[in-house]
């Protein structure tokens, strides 16, 4: 946990902001404000994106997702008589985003959020055409009960013109009372729906296991840049996870699937999300400087059983070929996350890097894979019987030669 002790905002005293950093590009925030007398007055962890349409010298338009906030710095306040609450994030060259709260008789509300980004920042935006801060305002006015968190683990999406704006695994309380963040949770509708109740049953075998669902469908996964399509991915995939000595395998529906991600020049992320998937995360690297491999794993989901399940592995080798070029695999294959946690991919072809014109390059089939995994046994049987071949010609050379020695 990375902590910034902030200067004094007037009216609200001292300001204590905690960032916590998840797995690679999670980009999860979280942050207390305290009040003058070190008292919590707002709780808030939340994770978002924002995807945003310009248009280009050229008079074409591109869309450019950012995901990475890069360099990132706060203030915020715990309101006072003129004012409300405020969480307020900087970061990259001008960008900022603000969270507004205000409170009535017996609740509080999420009143407004505003995003401004800057069209001037050459890396974001580098062929813009009308440079300069551009600042999107959206009121949103949801009520919460005075002295609840409001959670809100569903994908939330808010659209106004060319900026689309995701969140999603939000935990937010404002006026907070005596210091402490209550337990009492006030769902948003998303979560209620998607709550499901877990049938319970008299016996139960240990472990229980559920019956394999059929092979998933395949979806088509792409990740935009500034300067277009940068990622592809198309799979069909099926999650295996045991928690408690229950295991369960979840076909994903790419119908219902939400991607986005990021493209670096060492590291590019594929994030998957649903109403139950907070994230799936796949982040790939480069190595050698001329090959790519699925690099990390990362998930957090909501379970029918009212649990989260998260996993983290930053240290896996999978889907290995070279820049430039696509990894492909139409069997059923198996990334071993963790013991408790596999993901079984059918139909799979990926790109992370060096798309062109946002289509696959040639691929590498996993089949060669296999072929190299056969070349060592073909070269060590063929070894094996030149030495066999070379023991028999001795054997029988030695025994013509004592032959010999008897004839005198």
């Amino acid at each position: 946990m990375l902590c910034f002790r902030l200067f004094p905002v007037p009216g609200s005293g001292l300001v204590l902001v905690c960032l916590v950093l998840g797995a690679l590009r999670s980009y999860a925030l979280e942050l207390t404000l305290q009040d003058s007398g070190k008292a919590t007055c707002l709780y808030a962890k939340w994770q978002m994106t924002f995807r945003v349409r310009y248009e280009t010298t050229n008079k074409t338009y591109k869309t450019q997702t950012i995901s990475d906030l890069g360099a990132v710095t706060y203030n915020g306040s715990c309101g006072d008589d003129q004012s409300g609450p405020r969480i307020a994030v900087q970061f990259r060259s001008g960008f900022s985003w603000i969270a507004n709260f205000t409170k009535a008789a017996s609740t509080y509300s999420i009143d407004s959020i505003s995003f401004s980004y800057n069209t001037s920042d050459n890396t974001t935006f580098p062929d813009a055409k009308d440079k300069g801060m551009h600042t999107v305002y959206q009121p949103l006015a949801i009520n919460i009960p005075l002295n609840e968190l409001f959670r809100c683990n569903s994908l939330s999406t808010l659209e106004d013109n060319d900026v689309v704006q995701h969140y999603w695994d939000v935990h937010v309380q404002a006026f907070v009372q005596n210091g402490t963040v209550s337990k009492m949770e006030f769902l948003c509708d998303k979560d209620k729906t998607s709550t499901v109740v877990p049938t319970v049953h008299t016996t139960v075998p240990s472990p229980t296991t559920t019956p394999t669902p059929r092979k998933p469908e395949a979806g088509t996964y792409s990740v935009n840049n500034g300067n277009g399509t940068c990622l592809l991915a198309t799979m069909g995939l099926q999650l295996n996870i045991t928690q408690d000595k229950v295991a369960s395998v979840i076909n994903i529906n790419p119908n219902t699937t939400h991607s986005t991600g990021s493209c670096q020049s060492h590291t590019a992320l594929l994030r998957l999300n649903s109403s139950t998937i907070k994230y799936l995360d796949f982040v790939f690297a480069v190595k050698n400087e001329n090959r790519f491999y699925l690099k990390e794993v990362n998930v957090s989901m909501n379970l029918v059983n009212g649990s989260v399940f998260s996993i983290a592995n930053n240290n896996l080798s999978y889907w290995d070929a070279p820049l430039g070029s696509s990894y492909m695999c139409n069997k059923e294959q198996t990334v071993s996350v963790s013991g408790a946690f596999q993901i079984n991919t059918f139909d799979l072809r990926v790109q992370p890097f060096n798309v062109i014109e946002g289509k696959y390059s040639t691929a590498q089939d996993c089949s060669a894979d296999d072929d190299n995994f056969l070349v060592p046994i073909a070269v060590g049987a063929a070894l094996a019987g030149v030495l066999i071949l070379v023991l028999l010609a001795y054997f029988i050379g030695l025994k013509r030669h004592h032959a010999g020695y008897q004839q005198f």
